[in-house]
């Protein structure tokens, strides 16, 4: 059995003895392919010395994330582009729109959007989203930009099945993570009215612990749980699960 976990931080782990000890648990449990996304420029070798230590597990992308957009985002992004020409990645993120926290640069978080999907077009990538309290701009940007070279993951995804629908529409897969095992956030309905072909699985390690680890630091060898609830729901077995999600996810990054 083979799971992906399609959206992950556990390079944020900077003890080495831990970092091993992460990895193993993922290894344990059938995790052995993990997406890293950075945030920023600073990033970037964090999530490189992981891939290094693990090139046949760890597969890198990069973008510059919403929450890292402030006023220096034009220094920003020349600097993870100057990366992007210096290594192989998978895809362009995480990028996108968040307008949880603050709203101030909401005009330079949109620019910033759109200047980076044209940079996975003119490179042939997937994208990777990331959208919190923002999925009219979000989808807004898609929308304008949609065309065949238009793809990626829709990560943590957690809005309605209306809302699911339409970004399936445009061609991409729903990143399910943690919230689905939470009792109350109705992320659990959604999915099982999903074909699994639509379908793939994240931690967002170390955010959005799931069920039974919530309240604790997240880690990629939670994704068995994720990947044991979308099996639930859908009537099926873990196994079906791992194998369909992981395809989904070849086809999207192509590894």
């Amino acid at each position: 059995m083979v799971l992906t976990d399609t959206h992950t931080h556990q390079y944020y782990e900077t003890d080495p003895v831990k970092k091993v000890e992460l990895m193993q648990r993922c290894l344990d449990n059938g995790i052995s392919r993990l997406f890293l996304p950075n945030v920023d420029s600073s990033s970037i070798p964090q999530v490189m010395e992981m891939v290094s230590a693990y090139p046949q597990h760890c597969f890198p992308m990069l973008g510059l994330h919403p929450c890292d957009v402030k006023a220096n985002w034009e220094q920003e992004l020349d600097a993870i582009y100057t990366a992007l020409q210096q290594a192989k990645v998978y895809a362009i993120g995480e990028i996108g729109i968040d307008l949880y926290w603050d709203k101030t640069f909401i005009t330079e978080q949109q620019e910033a959007f759109r200047t980076q999907i044209n940079w996975a077009k003119d490179a042939q990538l997937p994208i990777n989203i990331h959208c919190r309290n923002a999925f009219d701009e979000v989808y807004a940007v898609l929308e304008q930009a949609f065309d065949d070279k238009l793809r990626g993951v829709f990560h943590c995804f957690s809005g309605t099945l209306e809302q699911a629908n339409k970004i399936i529409d445009l061609g991409f897969k729903l990143g399910i993570g943690g919230v689905v095992t939470y009792k109350n956030a109705g992320l659990d309905k959604v999915v099982e009215q999903i074909s699994l072909e639509h379908i793939v699985l994240e931690t967002d390690s170390p955010y959005l612990t799931p069920v039974p680890f919530r309240g604790k630091p997240n880690e990629s060898s939670y994704l068995i749980h994720v990947a044991r609830k979308v099996a639930d729901l859908h009537q099926t077995s873990l196994e079906n699960v791992a194998q369909i999600t992981t395809e989904n996810s070849k086809i999207i990054f192509g590894v």
